[in-house]
C-alpha cells in the first residue's frame, strides 16, 4: 500500500468528553472524508457516543470492531470501524466527570496509534480531545499529546527525548502559529526562551511549513515582553535571546522577522479577504500568547498540528468540552478539518 492509501487512525479521546459524539458526527455526516479512517479505543464508549446522536426512532450509526488497520477495506459505508486497546470496559464512566478509567482509554489509544504510524502500518492519526486531570489521574506521567506523542517516538528512534525536539502548531485558514514552549507553567515558559530554544522553534518551523507550502516560510517572531521589550526597557529577553536567534536562523536561510510586539504581529499576520496575511507564520514565545489569537478567530475552524514528529498527527482545537459531553451538540467541523490537514500531510 501507498502512503495515500494506508489508513488514517482516530483516536477516541476522553470518553468522558465529546471526542467519540464528534468522531460519530464525522462518519454520519463526511462519509467521503472518513472512508479508510477507523477509531482506536473503546467499544462500549463509541457505542454509547453513537447512540447519543440517533433521532427518536431511528437506529444508532453501528460500530463495527477491527482486528488490524487494513481491515478497515472491509468495512461497509455508514458504519464506524473501531480497533480495540486495552481491556474492554464492562461499563461506560459518567459523562462530563474526571475519571481515571476515561484517561487510561484515552491514552492506551494514544499510545497504540503513535506506534502503529511510527511502524508505517497507518497513514497517521487524529487525536480526540483527552483531559489532562484524567491522565493525570490514571498515572500517565505525560501532560499532553504532544509529550507523549514525543516519547513514543524517541522510544522508537532509540534517543532521548531532548533529542527528538517538537513543537506545537495551531492553525486555521487566517492564521497560523507556533509555540517555543508548550504546557509549562508561565515561569518555566519565561525560562525557555533561550537563544539555542528559540533557534530550534524557527528551524523546525522552517522545514515544517517549507514541506506544507512548497515554499520557504516567512516567518514573524514575537518578542515576549510589552513591546517586545522597547530596547531592554521592560526586559531583556529580546536582546539576550530572541533577536541572536533571529540571526542564527537567518544565517542558516530562515526567512526570520523580529521580533515584534505581540500585540500587534498576529494582525500582520493574518489573512483576510482572499489575500494572503504579512506572514505565513508567527513564531510565539508561549501557550496563551500564541493559542489566544488562532482560538480567537474560531475553535470550528482551528486544527493543531505536531510539528518535528516523523509522523503525522493532528487535533481538533478544542478540549472535551465536559459541560455538554453527553448531549449531541458538540460541532464536528473542527475534527472534519483536521481529518482533511492529516490527509494533506500524509501524501
Amino acid at each position: 500500500m501507498s502512503a495515500v492509501q494506508r489508513p488514517l487512525a482516530i483516536t477516541l479521546g476522553d470518553p468522558a468528553g465529546i471526542g467519540g459524539e464528534i468522531i460519530a458526527k464525522a462518519f454520519r455526516d463526511a462519509p467521503q472524508l472518513t472512508q479508510g479512517c477507523f477509531v482506536v479505543g473503546d467499544l462500549a464508549h463509541m457505542r454509547r457516543a453513537s447512540a447519543v446522536l440517533a433521532a427518536p426512532g431511528e437506529l444508532a450509526l453501528p460500530v463495527a470492531l477491527i482486528d488490524a488497520p487494513d481491515d478497515v477495506q472491509r468495512i461497509p459505508p455508514r458504519c464506524i470501524p473501531l480497533l480495540q486497546v486495552g481491556t474492554p470496559a464492562t461499563g461506560c464512566v459518567a459523562w462530563g466527570q474526571v475519571d481515571a478509567a476515561a484517561g487510561r482509554i484515552a491514552a492506551d489509544a494514544v499510545s497504540w496509534a503513535a506506534r502503529a504510524a511510527l511502524r508505517g502500518e497507518i497513514a497517521g492519526l487524529v487525536t480526540a480531545p483527552l483531559h489532562k486531570e484524567a491522565l493525570a489521574a490514571a498515572g500517565v506521567s505525560f501532560p499532553g499529546h504532544t509529550e507523549l506523542l514525543q516519547a513514543e517516538a524517541a522510544r522508537h528512534r532509540g534517543v532521548a527525548v531532548a533529542d527528538m525536539p517538537v513543537r506545537m502548531m495551531l492553525a486555521n485558514d487566517e492564521l497560523r502559529t507556533v509555540l517555543v514552549s508548550i504546557h509549562v507553567a508561565l515561569r518555566a515558559a519565561i525560562d525557555a526562551v533561550t537563544r539555542q530554544q528559540v533557534l530550534q522553534t524557527l528551524r523546525i518551523t522552517h522545514a515544517a511549513l517549507q514541506a506544507m507550502l512548497g515554499r520557504a516560510p516567512r516567518i514573524a517572531v514575537a518578542g515576549l515582553n510589552p513591546h517586545a521589550g522597547e530596547g531592554g526597557l521592560f526586559g531583556r529577553e529580546e536582546i539576550e535571546a530572541i533577536v541572536p536567534a533571529i540571526q542564527d536562523a537567518r544565517a542558516e536561510g530562515i526567512d526570520a522577522d523580529g521580533p515584534h510586539p505581540p500585540d500587534t504581529i498576529f494582525m500582520r499576520a493574518r489573512a483576510g479577504h482572499g489575500q494572503p496575511g504579512g506572514f505565513d507564520v508567527v513564531v510565539a514565545m508561549y501557550h496563551d500568547q500564541g493559542l489566544i489569537p488562532v482560538k480567537y478567530l474560531g475553535v470550528e475552524h482551528g486544527v493543531n498540528v505536531t510539528l518535528g514528529l516523523p509522523l503525522v498527527r493532528t487535533s481538533p482545537d478544542h478540549g472535551t468540552a465536559f459541560d455538554i459531553a453527553g448531549t449531541g451538540r458538540a460541532d464536528a467541523a473542527s475534527l472534519l478539518q483536521a481529518i482533511r490537514t492529516a490527509r494533506e500531510l500524509a501524501r
